[in-house]
């Protein structure tokens, strides 16, 4: 019997996987979660404009999580065939990427941060908040470029857990500082929001430097290194930007729809703000199995198919199906046991506790629909070199579908703000049907691996 199979050594081999990322997943919600509580004590307005100028932020983590499942969709599968010098290769593209986008995002945030402000929000108080904000968080975005790809090649070659204790590492760090910050702990001056920022970059300059760490004193490995950045590779690149950039294409379709979804809850009033504001930590403690689930599905199905094991990839593929219907199940669950902590801990008005209530409730079934998809399309598809199925599925889906509905909804029906969300949250559900066809068509299971010299 291969190395892989037996269903309970599958299941095994994924579960070693996608424990320490669910691990890394839980604290960073948990992180998540404790900023929302202390931003709580500098006030709504606070919870809101950070909530709304990291919804920019979050376009910019997209695309890092799409390079890192694009570099994995690669990384993966040459890990299975034992080609380490092809990976490093495949880290300095990914770098490429992702500091350009990095340099670029870092310039719009210190330098236009009301203008960016504003896409989200026409409330004059919130547009303040949130530009100090954006300002001082900028450079973290470069720090955290280089760790995201660093940490993305770690997972692929089997040192997950490291890869989780960097994160933890950072993230521990961040919630301390925010403290510190926040409150005026040991004679640090009360900064409120602007210690929220720099906290949060000077944590992934923190990171950073434990990859670097990393890099130099754990072996074997793949060294972070700047030198492949500058180097050129035609054919690598050539797959890259063929399987790889659909991806992140994919992801940024995604974030960027989601960013709308925020405009529109923005426009809507801060008590709608607020609420959509913790509902979404509250949703990201509901998803952390789930997403370990889809990355752990990347790597595992890439690397059995980069072994040429088409058939027992395909097997994996079945058996991350499988948990990704049970962990949506389990993280709808978790978000109604959180629904009743969740009101003991924030201070919003009537309103805005009226719209929090029936958001979560919304939640604990649309779990299940990011859990299903993101296993299918960002992890098994991606797994065999198919990004270009989920890239045209949520490019139709988000803004053919989801985001005109919500903008119709909400500035030209002018439905009330519970009606406008019920009809963002259909998005998942909608593209249902497609995913599990392409699934079972069983077309994306595909070896992409090349000789390369």
């Amino acid at each position: 019997m291969n190395r892989w199979f037996s269903d309970r050594n599958l299941n095994k081999k994924i579960w070693v996987v996608a424990l320490p990322i669910m691990i890394q997943n839980l604290i960073d919600a948990a992180v998540n979660s404790v900023d929302v509580l202390m931003l709580n004590y500098v006030g709504q307005s606070a919870i809101s404009a950070v909530s709304l100028a990291n919804s920019m932020v979050g376009i910019f983590f997209m695309f890092l999580y799409g390079i890192g499942t694009g570099i994995a969709m690669l990384a993966a599968q040459y890990y299975g065939k034992g080609d380490l010098k092809t990976i490093e290769k495949i880290e300095g593209i990914g770098l490429r990427f992702a500091l350009g986008v990095a340099i670029i995002g870092a310039a719009g945030a210190l330098m236009i941060p009301s203008y960016l402000m504003r896409i989200y929000t026409n409330d004059e108080v919130l547009i303040e908040i949130g530009a100090r904000y954006l300002v001082y968080m900028a450079p973290g975005l470069i720090f955290w470029a280089v760790s995201a790809v660093y940490m993305s090649i770690l997972r692929c070659i089997g040192k997950v857990m490291v890869s989780t204790v960097l994160e933890t590492v950072a993230l521990v760090c961040n919630v301390t500082l925010n403290a510190v910050f926040i409150f005026g702990l040991f004679g640090a001056p009360r900064l409120g929001v602007v210690g929220v920022a720099i906290a949060t970059a000077s944590s992934r300059l923190i990171q950073l430097l434990g990859c670097v760490f990393v890099s130099l004193y754990i072996k074997p490995g793949v060294p972070l290194t700047f030198a492949t950045v500058f180097t050129r590779y035609r054919l690598l690149e050539h797959d890259f930007f063929v399987m790889a950039m659909p991806a992140i294409g994919n992801d940024l379709v995604w974030s960027l729809a989601f960013s709308v979804y925020s405009m529109i809850i923005g426009h809507m009033g801060d008590d709608a703000v607020a609420a959509y504001s913790i509902v979404n930590v509250v949703r990201n403690l509901g998803t952390v199995m789930c997403y370990g689930i889809g990355s752990a599905s990347g790597i595992i199905v890439g690397q059995i198919l980069g072994e040429g094991n088409r058939d027992e990839g395909i097997k994996a593929g079945h058996a991350c199906l499988r948990l990704s219907v049970v962990t949506g199940i389990i993280g709808g669950l978790i978000v109604l046991a959180l629904m009743p902590v969740t009101f003991r801990f924030v201070s919003l008005t009537e309103t805005a506790l009226d719209y929090l209530k029936f958001m979560l409730l919304i939640n604990t079934y649309y779990v299940l629909g990011t859990a299903v998809n993101t296993t299918l399309i960002a992890g098994v598809f991606r797994a065999g070199g198919d990004s270009r199925f989920g890239f045209m599925c949520d490019l139709i889906d988000m803004w053919v579908y989801a985001v005109p509905l919500g903008l119709v909804a909400a500035f030209v029906l002018k439905l009330p703000v519970k009606w406008v969300y019920f009809l963002l949250c259909t998005d998942e559900f909608v593209k249902w049907p497609w995913v599990l066809k392409n699934y079972f068509s069983y077309k994306w299971a595909k070896n992409i691996t090349r000789d390369i010299g």
